[in-house]
């Protein structure tokens, strides 16, 4: 018993000190391992945007049929919060890696914090919905699926607007 938890604590530390994440290499489809605190570059930042703005299309266009099949962690996996296969994996070490290369950087830096805002608002509603009907609260899961309907829509206006600030066509 001693020695599984030592192992576990040595594991726990090892794993928790190269502080390893998963990305997707848009170039080849593959998963690539980087370090905390590893620069993206700026054509992969670039890249990534692009990914991730084509992804959130998808879900703002699609948002009910991804609901209907698969209900909150669907929306939660195109969200980039659920696993990483996401174009929005991690797209906040993007877009901050991307702030210096925009026009107006408060411009940029308050779209930022708005898209954020909207995306942990989705997130959390589809999150609840998950839940809400094995709660004492009298919410629908359909009113908590409208809220993230509305945000990742928001999130959509905001990433736009970096990306003009960028000078990233569509």
């Amino acid at each position: 018993m001693q020695s599984s938890l030592v192992s576990a604590f040595i594991t726990g530390t090892i794993l928790n000190k190269a502080a390893y994440a998963v990305v997707m290499d848009n170039s080849s489809e593959q998963a690539r391992a980087f370090t905390a605190g590893e620069k993206l570059g700026r054509d992969a930042a670039i890249s990534r945007f692009k990914k991730a703005r084509g992804d959130l299309d998808y879900l703002v266009k699609n948002f009910d049929a991804i609901v209907s099949n698969g209900g909150g962690d669907n929306v939660r996996r195109y969200l980039g919060t659920v696993g990483v296969t996401s174009g929005l994996y991690g797209i906040t070490k993007v877009l901050k890696e991307l702030q210096e290369e925009a026009d107006d950087i408060v411009t940029f830096t308050e779209s930022m914090n708005d898209f954020d805002y909207y995306l942990r608002s989705a997130d959390t509603a589809c999150y609840s919905a998950n839940f809400v009907e094995f709660s004492a609260a009298k919410t629908k899961p359909e009113k908590f699926f409208e809220d993230a309907k509305r945000d990742t829509q928001n999130m959509k206006v905001s990433l736009d607007r970096m990306a003009s600030e960028l000078r990233i066509q569509q």
